[in-house]
């Protein structure tokens, strides 16, 4: 059995389950994904994305018939005040289906027995699935500020 939800319930969206068992994350194909086809990590080398798997809590969704791993997401953190949710990323074949939003659902569903007072994300072109599920521009955007690229 899958553990997707903090009580270890499978979380399943039509023919998929979305589980946070790491020894099912299909590393070679989440890295071709991101290091191919995701704006922000194209190029990330597959030494650097196998540690940010390894350092990280990660979804993935599979085909519950053939176990194929169809959407990844990554999340950062404490769990304890804050959270990063990055590296979402729906296989193309799959895309247009709700998975997008599913996999979010079941991370933050994940996520809500901890209490964390946050949960950030950065995103180009996916507003609309993330506002789905309660996610809303900062506030004070002028708080914030970064280290490294941007």
């Amino acid at each position: 059995m899958s553990e997707s939800t903090a009580t270890g319930t499978p979380v399943m969206h039509g023919s998929y389950e979305i589980s946070a068992d790491i020894a099912r994350i299909d590393a070679a194909r989440v890295h071709q994904w991101l290091s191919t086809d995701a704006y922000w990590a194209l190029g990330r080398p597959r030494a650097k994305q196998d540690s940010a798997i390894a350092g990280s809590l990660n979804f993935g969704a599979y085909h519950r018939e053939t176990g194929e791993m169809a959407a990844y997401a990554r999340v950062v953190t404490d769990y304890a005040t804050f959270a990063w949710l990055c590296d979402v990323y729906v296989d193309r074949t799959a895309r247009a289906t709700g998975l997008g939003t599913a996999l979010v659902v079941a991370v933050r569903d994940h996520l809500a027995p901890y209490g964390l007072r946050r949960i950030m994300l950065a995103t180009a072109d996916a507003h609309g699935v993330y506002e789905k599920v309660g996610f809303t521009p900062l506030q004070n955007p002028d708080k914030w500020m970064a280290l490294g690229q941007q």
